[in-house]
């Protein structure tokens, strides 16, 4: 029986190279398993693993995920072929669980595929959310939490901090701040039940959110775990937690209370009210709570993890964070705090912040596309269906791409300021489906990365360097969260100590 199995198991591996390679389909590694394909060559981290199995098959690579044929891209002109001249054909998403269950049944905008809701998604966001102009108008809510972290530190000087959940907690409050024009942390929180609500069903929705679905590759195994049903129950939580605030907001609205009136700006979840009454058919109650929670999750783990990860290496390299003081000192001075309408003139600063997310992305693997037809990629056939993914991860840190990729350097960025790299460094991602939030992004870590740089002096709590070994989650988090210590620079003490 054994022997049987074995035979059966060889002459499917066989059969399929050979025909993979009749076919024209890219290299593909061997052997493809019956029914899980090649799961089994897969390990964590994710992105490393896909990075390896490239190294030695090629840049362009075909593997089956269970029964789904997925293609592995890790070099810059196949990325751009797929984004460029494939851009169309790629611009879909693939049905996954959580574009189902936790992306309005695969009608929000990370998960809309291409097509007239997505393009409406898109304008929303673009024009009328995270547009220089929005974005401005709320600058004063972004600092005012980063106002309020400085304070926090500066009562916590010389004591050991924990840095990953300090920067979670004020990315979420900025974001919640500017949805919906309440915080959620801190020693002010007003509704205290809401607030705790708030709090557990985000951290389950990143719990599920950055763990990968076996289920999502071999569908028996839906069924077995309850990771569905997890996903079903919290989507439950989050419209109605989402409709109850939107809720309050037209009622306030309507009874005169406009936060524009009491504050002189606008949250988010005003505007789009706003525009509801004027065109109820584009902006309808889900299509706002849908894109509250789009912006919540795309907002806030990954600007609290480049931050984390900015500050590791920072503490790594102290001769970098005494360059980037020596910068703020110079183009701010020591008699104010920094704000944002500083930011362009801190070049040093933003060189920090990409060779932050060069080497250590936060999206190490682009949100996979779907190819809506046949198409070519490197001279090869990629099927109808095919799900795309980007290793992000492997093209940032290739040597083929960047001299001494491992080091941090942030100088390989001077001069280049404002100036794209081609498909070598795309940390906003590229084409139609690119990141719409990257103005909101920029302003946000290099605000609060250049107020930690210019109000404290940082150490590291022990001798040993910072381990900077990558957890498992599709946002790459640290393995250990940051620990460190922080000491007021005494130019600043008198400036902390009025906030």
């Amino acid at each position: 029986m054994f022997l049987q199995i074995l035979l059966f198991v060889a002459l499917y591996s066989i059969t399929t190279h050979l025909l993979h390679k009749f076919q024209n389909h890219p290299p593909i590694p061997f052997p493809s398993l019956p029914i899980i394909g090649h799961l089994h060559l897969l390990k964590k981290p994710l992105h490393r693993s896909l990075a390896k199995i490239s190294n030695k098959h090629g840049p362009i690579l075909l593997l089956h995920f269970g029964s789904r044929p997925v293609l592995v891209i890790s070099s810059p002109s196949a990325a751009e072929e797929c984004l460029t001249k494939n851009d169309i054909v790629f611009a879909n998403r693939p049905p996954l669980l959580f574009g189902k269950y936790l992306g309005n049944n695969y009608t929000s905008l990370s998960w809309a595929p291409y097509g007239d809701n997505w393009r409406n998604l898109r304008r929303i966001s673009s024009l009328q959310l995270l547009s220089t102009n929005c974005l401005q108008l709320l600058s004063s809510t972004r600092l005012d939490e980063v106002r309020s972290l400085l304070r926090k530190l500066f009562e916590s000087r010389d004591r050991t901090v924990e840095m990953k959940s300090a920067l979670f907690e004020m990315m979420l409050n900025v974001m919640m701040r500017m949805i919906a024009g309440k915080g959620y942390y801190g020693d002010n929180v007003a509704e205290i039940d809401e607030a705790s609500r708030f709090r557990e069903m985000m951290r389950e929705t990143f719990l599920l959110g950055g763990a990968s679905n076996m289920g999502d590759f071999l569908p028996v195994l839906k069924w077995v775990g309850k990771s569905e049903k997890r996903m079903i129950n919290l989507q439950q939580k989050r419209e109605t937690f989402s409709q109850e605030l939107v809720q309050e907001w037209r009622s306030r609205m309507s009874d005169g209370k406009s936060s524009l009136v009491t504050e002189k700006k606008r949250t988010m979840i005003e505007v789009l009210l706003s525009l509801q009454e004027e065109d109820p058919e584009n902006y309808k109650d889900e299509t706002i709570r849908s894109l509250m929670m789009v912006l919540l999750l795309a907002g806030t783990d990954t600007s609290a993890g480049t931050l984390e990860w900015a500050m590791s290496f920072l503490l790594n390299h102290p001769e970098v964070l005494e360059n980037a003081q020596t910068e703020m000192d110079a183009v701010v001075g020591q008699g104010r705090l920094m704000d944002e309408s500083d930011l362009p003139n801190l070049p040093y600063l933003h060189c920090i912040i990409r060779e932050t997310m060069r080497i250590k992305p936060v999206g190490p693997l682009l949100i996979p596309h779907e190819s809506s037809k046949d198409c070519v990629v490197g001279g090869y056939h990629i099927p109808r269906g095919t799900m795309l993914m980007v290793n992000l991860w492997a093209i940032h840190n290739d040597p083929n791409n960047w001299e001494e990729p491992t080091k941090f350097k942030p100088e390989r960025f001077e001069g280049l300021e404002g100036t794209k790299d081609g498909f070598k460094f795309m940390p906003f991602r590229s084409g139609r489906r690119s990141c719409p939030g990257e103005g909101l992004a920029m302003r946000m870590v290099g605000l609060t990365l250049g107020s930690l740089i210019q109000c404290f002096h940082w150490e590291r709590i022990g001798k040993e360097m910072v381990d900077m070994t990558e957890g498992p989650g599709l946002t790459m988090p640290k393995a250990q969260p940051l620990q460190a210590k922080c000491r007021p620079r005494q130019p600043m003490v008198n400036l902390l100590s009025q906030i």
